[in-house]
């Protein structure tokens, strides 16, 4: 028991240290974000208004072509973790699936036929 305890204590403090570590970088880049933007007040009018807008543009596209070139890095990584199938276990797959199917299509058809029949006879209708 006092092992687990222990477990849970340590687990517990190293999320506790991420969760230090995630907001010290946030709150960095905050700082580097607001610095930034200082010194771009600090050149002329005339130059800022025709510099700070183009690099705006820049950094703002920059940040969408790294938001999807990370994404399709992302998934390339994922699919590499991927452990497919065989061919002789797909085949043993799509064969059980095909039964299933034929299976639960024979009942429900059964079901169907038996509800209609009993609706039949108790309404005195016939379709």
């Amino acid at each position: 028991m006092a092992k687990r305890d222990r477990n849970k204590r340590a687990a517990r403090k190293a999320r506790q240290q991420e969760r230090a570590r995630v907001a010290a970088a946030q709150e960095a880049s905050a700082a580097n974000e607001k610095q930034e933007s200082r010194s771009l007040f600090k050149k002329s009018d005339k130059d800022a208004s025709k510099t700070s807008k183009a690099k705006v543009v820049k950094k703002e596209d920059r940040k969408g072509l790294q938001v999807v070139t990370g994404y399709f890095s992302d998934v390339n990584a994922e699919m590499r973790k991927v452990t497919w199938p065989s061919k002789l276990e797909l085949r043993n797959y799509s064969v059980a699936v095909i039964a299933m199917l034929i299976v639960f299509g024979a009942a429900i058809w059964l079901i169907d036929t038996g509800f209609v029949a009993a609706l039949v006879q108790f309404t005195g209708l016939r379709g």
